[in-house]
């Protein structure tokens, strides 16, 4: 598909992080006008980046700050999001008083209150602005963003974030996006599994499952993951989309969360060992619809 983009003053920014959401994340931002600089720790990668979109590189997260107004980010974990963002090289200690550090990392609530109390020290901004939809909804400029941070760097960084979104949502307070984004994941396990079992179920009770998933998708049953991964389970397609290894990772997030907040999470529990399950089987990779291969084993 063809993003469309909405009419925005060009804003001088940088991107951090160019794996396979941060890569057309980023792009989408160079094509919607903005100026755009990239750093990612391999530097092949962000020189296919400037190869393929233009814009520039930097060697440092440092450096590729300097000057920007917005500063966005999107790695892999707590421990990366400190090192691209605090010490000598570190976003941080690039970025001008006022500009705003948007960090689309999923990754735990404390440190997103963490990093927020070292940007304001510095008279920075911050916001948590973890994503859903996927590669799929980076490529095409569809995701929707959930945001925790104060009102003021919000407005002024979701018009420009709308470049590679279909919805920039501020939720609450800092820490708040990264909360969401773990009630996202603790509806995504569920629905998963039982649209697992129930596939499972239907192909052993010898149904056209494909069949089924067409007629109970015009129904109460309809959901996301029945229309776009209820067919690819049926065939046993998992090579693609949203990788076990990155669900444990944030399901584990959620749960270290749990044990803090104090809630009950039998089921995300109960899921998140049947995705170990999975990495047993030697799914690290495969896509998250692949609980279903364990109930096939």
């Amino acid at each position: 598909m063809t993003k469309t983009y909405e009419a925005t003053p060009s804003q001088t920014v940088a991107f951090i992080g160019l794996g396979v959401m941060g890569h057309p994340m980023a792009g989408h931002l160079q094509r919607a006008g903005h100026q755009v600089t990239v750093y990612n720790r391999s530097a092949a990668k962000a020189a296919a980046w400037v190869a393929e979109y233009g814009g520039r590189s930097a060697p440092t997260p440092r450096e590729a700050a300097a000057g920007a107004t917005f500063v966005f980010c999107c790695v892999g974990n707590d421990d990366d999001l400190r090192s691209v963002t605090l010490g000598a090289d570190g976003a941080f200690a690039g970025m001008a008083e006022g500009a705003v550090f948007v960090d689309h990392t999923t990754a735990s609530a404390e440190v997103a209150r963490e990093l927020h109390r070292a940007a304001r020290g510095l008279g920075l901004q911050f916001v948590d602005a973890p994503v859903s939809g996927g590669q799929a909804g980076a490529v095409n400029g569809m995701l929707t963003v959930m945001c925790g941070g104060d009102a003021g760097p919000f407005d002024a960084m979701q018009p420009v974030a709308m470049a590679y979104s279909r919805a920039v949502t501020r939720v609450g307070e800092v820490g708040a996006g990264q909360l969401a984004k773990m009630v996202n994941q603790i509806c995504i396990a569920g629905v998963v599994q039982g649209l697992s079992e129930a596939i499972a179920f239907g192909q052993q009770a010898g149904l056209d499952m494909k069949q089924v998933l067409d007629v109970i998708g015009k129904g109460a049953a309809q959901s996301w993951q029945m229309d776009n991964r209820g067919k690819t389970m049926v065939d046993g397609q998992f090579e693609f989309g949203f990788a076990v290894d990155w669900m444990r990772k944030d399901l584990g997030l959620v749960l270290d969360e749990a044990r803090r907040n104090g809630a009950r999470l039998p089921v995300t529990a109960l899921v998140d060992q049947f995705y170990a399950d999975v990495q047993a089987l030697g799914g690290n990779r495969w896509d998250t619809s692949s609980l279903i291969r364990r109930l096939r084993s």
